[in-house]
């Protein structure tokens, strides 16, 4: 029986870079203690400050920030997905980008947010990620050993199309890193993740923030709760709404290849049916 072991690290980041790039360390060094083969970072995990600044903090990608990580994963022979962190292009735009470490500290796959988060949520300013944040516009998927990932982030989840795209492209295992806000994320969080997971029989692998940040007086808050999912759409371990941390689940891939023989709802699309 196959198992790949991953942890979801939980983190509250704030404005102070060295500060979340430290917790995140500590983070993958205990996800690693634990066995896992592949430690996930949240949305963010960088920087959680005021959307003027994230110009000024981001860069380049590899950089500062994937070379830490990247240091961390070599010495403890880990895959390390940095969930979302700034990345500057050069040529001044600024996006929200995950980045795929393998165990050598490389970086072996980037993904772009390709869905930008502008909106107006009740008793609250509005949110206009795209004022800061350059939109991606490609599809990503990397074979990590034996299973492929499918690389997403927090806002994407609402959005099946690319889901389904990914599982097309082989993705066994859906990665959500977030910065899932507290109001929404109380009613649709689970239903959400729990959704991608059972409509495209892939584990969803979703590490979060949580707790307060920016302005007090606005009252935002990251929903925490970090998942991971089996392809029926079965928790396999949740961390609480508060706090940071490690949780470790296993991942059975044989487990999911006989799900997909004897339900075989993906064979069964008619992609040639007009609606």
């Amino acid at each position: 029986m196959r198992q790949v072991r991953v942890a979801v690290c939980q983190m509250r980041s704030t404005d102070d870079v060295e500060r979340n790039l430290d917790l995140a360390e500590r983070l993958v060094i205990e996800a690693a203690e634990g066995g896992a083969e592949l430690a996930t970072l949240p949305e963010y995990l960088d920087f959680m400050g005021p959307a003027g600044r994230r110009a000024e903090v981001a860069s380049p990608i590899p950089g500062p920030v994937t070379d830490r990580l990247g240091a961390v994963a070599r010495e403890r022979s880990l895959w390390v997905l940095a969930g979302g962190v700034l990345e500057a292009d050069g040529d001044g735009r600024v996006y929200d980008t995950s980045a795929l470490l393998d165990p050598h500290g490389e970086v072996v796959a980037t993904y772009r947010k390709i869905h930008l988060y502008d909106v107006e949520l009740p008793d609250q300013p509005p949110i206009r990620e795209s004022d800061s944040i350059a939109p991606g516009d490609e599809i990503v998927t990397c074979r990590m050993d034996e299973v492929r990932l499918g690389l997403s982030i927090c806002y994407d989840v609402r959005f099946p199309e690319l889901y389904r795209g990914l599982m097309t492209q082989g993705a066994q295992v859906l990665c959500v890193p977030a910065q899932f806000q507290h109001t929404t994320g109380r009613d649709h969080w689970h239903t959400l993740l729990r959704a991608r997971a059972i409509e495209n029989q892939c584990f969803v692998v979703a590490p979060g923030q949580w707790g307060p940040f920016g302005d007090p007086a606005e009252g935002r808050r990251s929903y925490g709760h970090s998942l991971v999912l089996d392809p029926w759409g079965r928790v396999l371990i949740e961390a609480p709404e508060e706090g940071d941390g490690v949780w470790v689940a296993d991942l059975d891939v044989d487990a999911q290849r006989a799900l997909r023989r004897s339900f075989p709802v993906l064979q069964h699309r008619r992609l040639g049916v007009t609606c």
